[in-house]
């Protein structure tokens, strides 16, 4: 096989693992119908949208990279600082403009830490991932006069998006702004994923010396992509700021990195989708349980994943493999209708 035909082999099988499959179309239909057809859910949708996203960034260094983190929050509660503070004191009023500079924040902190957790095997990446987030928190409550300390943050005012559109008390503008964010950066992710640096990734996760040997640059892809989704954290807390106008401490505490773990355990990594599905779920469970259970929500959360670890994830995706094969089949035949049609255009 020679390189041109090796090359344009490679692009063809990208261009493949990019198509967008019906079940995903159908995914986001589903996600704009809900701005519409649940207005009374928009404050927990909006909390949804957020955890979803923070989800996401997890899963690009732990589903593509292998890289375990339980700090995540470092860089959540670094972005959601910094949309504070930008707003609190004027220096920069306009929210998508601060929500860029707090991911740009939160980027330039996961660029700093992330020589530390290439350091070591994943226990010592576990350990130094909870120091930083420790460390920030024990920062954010020394300097109270600046961070408001225990007592939060306050006197946030958020300005209206673009001049036009004001954050409302019932989430709607909140939701609809999440969501438009939540999509593009998704965007960016899959399109990050599906090129030919996610799969170095994927080799570098799958046996690092082996990509190590073939000429794959381990280390710097690796700190190309803590880089990266410590910016989607960033951003993510960025939001939480700005749709509540309000941050503390809890946003740089250890629940808030194991909550998201959670979420991926719930939803499955190395697939993007497994970061919204579990946000979706775990925030219906956990405000269908409060409901019945206040205090002991988490006590069924801790059940449901020990069904999860004993029946075993691949067991519970045979239950719905029989859809999944039916949308594969819809989108086969659809390309395959797509394919015939073309020639008969171009006679």
């Amino acid at each position: 096989m020679t390189q041109k035909t090796l090359t344009a082999s490679v692009s063809a099988r990208l261009a493949a693992r990019a198509r967008w499959s019906p079940l995903e179309i159908l995914f986001w239909l589903a996600v704009l119908a809900s701005v519409f057809f649940l207005p009374n859910r928009h404050l927990i949708l909006t909390e949804t949208a957020i955890l979803g996203l923070f989800a996401l960034s997890l899963d690009l260094i732990l589903g593509y990279a292998g890289i375990i983190s339980l700090g995540h929050a470092a860089f959540f509660g670094a972005g959601a600082y910094a949309a504070g503070l930008l707003a609190k004191y004027e220096i920069i009023t306009e929210p998508v403009l601060a929500l860029f500079a707090a991911g740009a924040v939160a980027m330039a902190l996961g660029f700093v830490t992330s020589f530390l957790v290439l350091r070591g095997s994943d226990l010592t990446r576990l350990m130094v991932t909870l120091g930083v987030a420790l460390v920030l928190r024990e920062i954010a409550n020394k300097f109270g006069s600046i961070t408001g300390g225990a007592d939060g943050l306050q006197g946030i005012t958020i300005a209206p998006i673009f001049g036009l559109f004001r954050f409302d008390l019932f989430g709607h503008t909140a939701y609809i702004y999440s969501l438009i964010v939540l999509f593009l950066l998704f965007l960016l992710a899959r399109r990050i994923v599906n090129s030919p640096f996610g799969l170095s990734l994927q080799s570098v996760k799958g046996n690092a010396l082996r990509a190590s040997a073939i000429g794959i640059a381990v280390n710097w892809r690796l700190v190309a992509i803590y880089t990266v989704a410590a910016g989607y954290a960033g951003v993510a807390g960025a939001l939480l700021t700005q749709t509540t106008a309000f941050t503390s401490l809890d946003v740089l505490a250890f629940d808030r990195s194991a909550d998201v773990m959670l979420v991926l355990i719930i939803g499955g990594t190395g697939y993007l989708y497994g970061g919204l599905i579990g946000a979706v779920a775990f925030k219906l469970m956990q405000d269908w349980l409060a409901n019945i259970t206040p205090q002991y929500w988490q006590f069924w959360i801790g059940a449901l994943l020990v069904v999860i670890v004993v029946v075993g994830r691949d067991r519970i995706a045979n239950w719905i493999a029989p859809i999944r094969r039916l949308f594969e089949t819809m989108g086969r035949a659809r390309r395959k209708d797509r394919l015939t049609a073309a020639p008969s255009k171009g006679s």
